[in-house]
This record gives C-alpha cells, sequence and structure tokens, in this order.
C-alpha cells in the first residue's frame, strides 16, 4: 500500500485551482510528511508563484516529463488533463490521486473514501479516484449503519453549493447575488439559469432516463465503493446559491428495523461523523457550520414513514474540504502510512 518511502516528494496538478490551493492548505494543516513538494497547472498558468508550506513556489506545466521525480501526485484539473497526464504520471512511478470523474469507474482502478475502503487503497495500479463530493459525504454517513445492518435501497436529494461548479460559478453566483439586489437581470454563464436566489435541478448533463451524469455518478460510486451492487440509489442534484458545502436529504431502507436512537450512536462512534440532533432546541446541520470543517454531519435522523425498516436524515459536508481536497489527502496519507485504516 505505502510509496518507497514515508517522506514522498508530492506534485499538485491544478494547483492554481479552488481545490488545488485546498490541497496546499491541507498538507500544511495536517502535517503531511513531505520531501519536496512541485506545483504544476496549465501553460497559461506557468509561472505564476504561490505561498506554499511558508515559501514563495512557482507553478511549472504539467507535462509527462515533470513528473519524474514525484512519488505522489494529487490531480485536480479536470477529466481531460487526468486522462492524458495520470498514465504518464503513473508510467514514470507516481501514484496519480485523482479528483476528476475520468478513472473512477474503471475497474482496475480503486474508488477510495478512508473511512469507508481505505484497503482498497492498496489495490492501485498507479492511479487512485477520488469520488464525487456529493457521494463522499453520503457513503461516510451510510457506511458505519450498513456495517450494522445491510441498506437495500437510498433515495437521496441533493443541495449542493455553487463552489462545487468552481471557482468561476462561486464568483457568478455571487455577482448575480449583487445584481438582482440591485434590479438587473442577471445573464448565466457557468449555470445553465440564474442560480442566484433560485435552485436548478440540474447538475451536470442529462443521460440514461432523464437522469443526469451527477445523479447517475452518485448511484455507481455508492456501489462501488461500498462493494455493494445489490443497493438501489435514486438521486435527484439540485444547486442552490450557497457558496460552500453540500446539503443531502438521504432515505434509507435497511434489510431490518433500526430505530433513530440506535442509529444516532452508531454515527457518534464512526470516525468522521459528527452527530447534531436535537429538534428540542432545533439542532441540526447546516451549511454554513460545516463550511471549513473536515467532518460529515449527520442529523435529522427519524423513522421514514414511506420505506420499509426506513430512517431518514440530512447529511452536509464541506465540498471542497472532505468533499475533493482532504479525501484525496487522506488516501495520500494512506500511501504514507501515517495513516492506518479505519474501517475494518
Amino acid at each position: 500500500m505505502t510509496v518507497s518511502n514515508n517522506h514522498p516528494r508530492v506534485a499538485i496538478v491544478g494547483g492554481t485551482g479552488l481545490v488545488g490551493r485546498t490541497f496546499i492548505s491541507l498538507l500544511e494543516e495536517r502535517s503531511f510528511p513531505l520531501r519536496s513538494l512541485t506545483l504544476m497547472a496549465s501553460a497559461r498558468s506557468a509561472g505564476t508563484r504561490l505561498t506554499a508550506l511558508g515559501e514563495s513556489v512557482e507553478v511549472i506545466e504539467a507535462a509527462p516529463e515533470a513528473f519524474e521525480d514525484v512519488d505522489i501526485a494529487l490531480f485536480s484539473a479536470g477529466g481531460g488533463v487526468s486522462r492524458q497526464l495520470a498514465p504518464e504520471a503513473a508510467a514514470r512511478g507516481t501514484v496519480v490521486i485523482d479528483n476528476s470523474s475520468a478513472w473512477r469507474m474503471e475497474e482496475d482502478v480503486p474508488l477510495v473514501v478512508p473511512e469507508v475502503n481505505p484497503e482498497d487503497a492498496a489495490r492501485h495500479r498507479g492511479i487512485i479516484a477520488n469520488p464525487n463530493c456529493s457521494t463522499i459525504q453520503m457513503v461516510v454517513a451510510l457506511w458505519p449503519l450498513h456495517r450494522q445492518n445491510p441498506i437495500r435501497r437510498i433515495i437521496v436529494d441533493t443541495y449542493q453549493s455553487a463552489s462545487g461548479a468552481g471557482a468561476r460559478a462561486l464568483e457568478e453566483m455571487l455577482e448575480q447575488s449583487r445584481e438582482v439586489l440591485a434590479g438587473a437581470d442577471p445573464e448565466p454563464d457557468a449555470f445553465p439559469h440564474q442560480i442566484a436566489f433560485n435552485a436548478l435541478p440540474q447538475i451536470d448533463v442529462f443521460e440514461e432516463d432523464d437522469y443526469t451524469k451527477e445523479e447517475i455518478k452518485m448511484a455507481r460510486e455508492t456501489q462501488k465503493i461500498m462493494h455493494a451492487p445489490e443497493i438501489a440509489v435514486s438521486a435527484t442534484c439540485v444547486r442552490i446559491p450557497v457558496a460552500y458545502a453540500h446539503s443531502e436529504a438521504a432515505h434509507v431502507e435497511f434489510t431490518h428495523p433500526m430505530s433513530p436512537s440506535e442509529a444516532r450512536d452508531i454515527l457518534a462512534a464512526a470516525p468522521g461523523v459528527i452527530v447534531a440532533d436535537d429538534p428540542a432546541t432545533r439542532t441540526y446541520p447546516m451549511a454554513i457550520d460545516a463550511q471549513g470543517r473536515d467532518e460529515v454531519f449527520v442529523g435529522r435522523i427519524r423513522r421514514d414513514t414511506a420505506l420499509d425498516n426506513g430512517l431518514s436524515m440530512w447529511i452536509v459536508s464541506d465540498n471542497i474540504r472532505k468533499g475533493a481536497a482532504t479525501n484525496t489527502v487522506q488516501i495520500a496519507e494512506l500511501l504514507t502510512a501515517k495513516a492506518a485504516p479505519t474501517a475494518h
């Protein structure tokens, strides 16, 4: 599972982007034991200088030869770049942890959430995929329950922040909000329709049976991560004008009855989960509380009145951190043996 040494040479591909900059912050926050750090981006961004680990680092162009002296590469530069460069990096002995959707459903590429399936990281052949942000927070919350009482069905509705569509989309949401408040009629660009003061029931393109690509990702990735192809998953993914943190309403059918109090106790002991659930004091997870945090917050746990042996719950997590950068860095920690597997 581990790389050749426990102080690897690390590269970040897409270092100037929203997730890439968060990678940099997390390596410092988590005292990641790296020997050196290389920042890479497109030719357009090459030459930019960023502060990383207390030093000014020049961003270089991401190219095959740039990986010659890299042990672990954290990719967040889009699927096209990943398809082109990840095999080149792997061929040079670099272990790629990719944040795009390019490799997630490839049979020989592990799809890893360290709280759920850390052992899968050991089966890599040079590339490890980081799951979709909305999938990550859901499986972190549901896996501890599934281990105690196998899940049969998941119906999930997501309320996803603008930052999940990238830095330009986040800025468009903020700009549109100012324009609407000023009485203007904003023109959409990053989104198919106005995002300010609106809810868009479309994330990514429509595909089979009129499910969007995002919704299909949630279903297929959940089954792969949990090694449970028998779980039926139906998702409706909605973009809302929130800056950071995705929220999800999950309706889960178990094999056997499970009480809300039992679920709370299981989740309270689960790694990476915080239970915030007290209706009497109006305590439940909210996006503003999850922003900037790495944990998955769960609340509103109650019996589901429409599903046999069902529970409903509300799941919230920062999509840029746990949903992208933190999960990726946690996988890198598995490779360096800095963090021991926690799920099994």
